[in-house]
């Protein structure tokens, strides 16, 4: 359970929280102030809703897609998961899963039972899928499993490889399963030097999944995308009884079109990989060793709980789970717009501390 640190001066530390601290990108901001005298139509039926759609239908290489602006990622995964489930019908997930672990039984409130699996890594295999179907086999009296769920990245940093997510698709056709993925931070997994995938990789090989905005340059905003046409055809119904079809969709719309104008969303992305690539080559170079190996935008250090208490005078940061009596892992976020010279100085005390 992550400790969270509320000192009186945390405005005076730098955060390495997460990656939603800072506002909008400023090519955002001035996007949106370019478009703020326009009258458009409301709940998505503006005009820049529309380019986001063309233009992120672009970078999918297919034109007959649902794309769906909701505001934020735990409306993306309850909606998403409500539109396609039965009330019967369950989602297995990763035990550290977001659905599980950070969105407060968003989707058991909806009536779905989520199916607990331990992750390998992070995340979920073929094996642990395919023991979940024989654990809930029970029916009518067990909720029917229906819908994997993942992440990518996953809650730990790490990405599925092609292959690895090839492979959790053919379980899921074997058994009769969708596959939906929590994009949160797919701009920093598909940017990662470990990364084999490209977006239209990702939608070949999921049933449904979502484009992560909020923690990737924009002020909020996700948008999901619904390859199947029955369901796309519905999928607004869904957003609306979930409080999320916002009138005033064109701030999303506005924002996903800048991002897809180029290459901006990946561009952004690639910052805070490498950002936190040099935060944890710096920690590692120090001594100190990480509890998963970072590929994306999130560390996971090991660190004396001495170290820690001397880092947090100057940042903000999760301690995310004890080790032993003497340290903690400590979970660390960096972003867009991490400050170069605020990492340096994170990486110096570390030194400093070892002497």
């Amino acid at each position: 359970m992550p400790i969270f640190d509320k000192p009186a001066t945390a405005a005076s530390r730098y955060s390495f929280l997460d990656d939603y601290s800072e506002g909008a990108h400023p090519a955002l901001l001035k996007a949106l102030l370019a478009s703020n005298t326009s009258q458009e139509a409301g709940y998505g039926n503006d005009a820049y809703c529309e380019v986001a759609r063309q233009r992120i239908r672009r970078h999918l290489g297919r034109d007959d897609v649902g794309v769906f602006f909701v505001p934020s990622g735990t409306s993306a995964n309850a909606i998403s998961i409500a539109a396609c489930l039965r009330p019967h019908e369950a989602v297995i997930a990763a035990s550290s899963g977001h659905i599980v672990t950070r969105e407060t039984g968003a989707v058991e409130a909806s009536g779905h039972k989520i199916i607990n699996v331990v992750p390998h890594n992070g995340k979920l295999t073929p094996a642990t899928i395919q023991r979940a179907m024989e654990d809930n086999w029970h029916f009518p009296h067990m909720a029917k499993p229906r819908l994997v769920y993942i992440s990518n990245a996953t809650e730990i940093g790490t990405i599925y490889t092609h292959d690895e997510l090839a492979a959790v698709r053919r379980c899921c056709d074997d058994n009769g399963l969708l596959l939906f993925l929590d994009g949160a931070r797919i701009g920093t997994a598909l940017t990662s030097r470990v990364n084999d995938m490209t977006l239209r990789d990702v939608l070949e090989l999921t049933d449904i999944f979502w484009i992560g905005g909020t923690k990737n340059g924009a002020f909020l905003g996700e948008a999901v995308i619904v390859k199947d046409p029955r369901l796309a055809s519905e999928f607004e119904f869904y957003v609306k009884q979930h409080g999320s079809l916002l009138a005033k969709s064109r701030v999303m719309g506005t924002q996903f079109a800048e991002l897809f104008h180029e290459n901006l969303y990946f561009e952004l992305a690639l910052k805070a990989n490498l950002a936190a690539e040099a935060l944890s080559d710096g920690i590692s170079a120090a001594g100190f060793s990480v509890s998963a190996t970072t590929e994306t935008n999130q560390v996971f250090a090991i660190l004396p709980l001495g170290l820690i208490k001397t880092l947090q005078e100057h940042f903000i940061f999760y301690v995310w789970e004890k080790r032993g009596d003497d340290a903690a892992v400590v979970r660390l976020l960096t972003t867009w717009a991490t400050d170069t010279e605020q990492l340096e100085k994170f990486v110096g005390l570390v030194r400093e501390w070892v002497g």
